[in-house]
């Protein structure tokens, strides 16, 4: 009998499922976020955080080869072995989130953003709670005089260099 013994897989023939998540791992790894479906996040967040785990607890020319055998660029191994083992030192798990996105057009399948956490998207990391909360922060109301007198000042002199409408008669 097949009690309790659910796994995570992929509906593909084998040979196709483990490239698709090979693939996936990889550009995971690459650029930081991914779209995909709710079910392809669920199976590939358990093998990106093994890759990370690995790579941090073995020297580094065992973890590379280690890495090779699921990640199909070098810059992915790369980029484990010298950005990922220092950013997540002091975390052990949880190294990914996947939020929800809604569900795609065509077939309804359930969409999430699959982000490793701290990313670095585009140049900027993600905003943080201490961000968030400075940008949120009351104004006091030296800060809204200042404002208002930048406003005013800023407003006259483009009053000054408007010309006057020139008349001129009809004829």
């Amino acid at each position: 009998m097949r009690h309790q013994r659910s796994r995570l897989r992929l509906k593909q023939k084998p040979a196709h499922a483990k490239m698709l998540e090979r693939n996936l791992v990889t550009s995971l790894l690459l650029y930081e976020s991914i779209r995909t479906t709710k079910k392809r996040a669920k199976v590939i967040q358990p093998t990106v955080d093994k890759l990370i785990q690995y790579a941090k607890t073995h020297p580094p020319h065992v973890a590379i080869r280690y890495v090779n055998r699921v990640v199909t660029d070098k810059n992915a191994s790369k980029k484990i072995m010298e950005v990922y083992c220092a950013r997540y030192a002091d975390r052990s798990s949880g190294l990914s989130k996947a939020v929800p996105v809604g569900a795609r057009i065509g077939d309804g399948a359930d969409l999430v953003d699959l982000t490793l956490i701290d990313a670095v998207i585009g140049g900027t990391s993600q905003p943080t709670k201490k961000k968030a909360a400075a940008k949120n922060a009351p104004v006091t109301a030296k800060e809204t005089t200042k404002k208002a007198e930048d406003k005013s000042a800023s407003a006259a002199p483009a009053a000054a260099k408007k010309k006057p409408a020139s008349t001129k008669k009809a004829s």
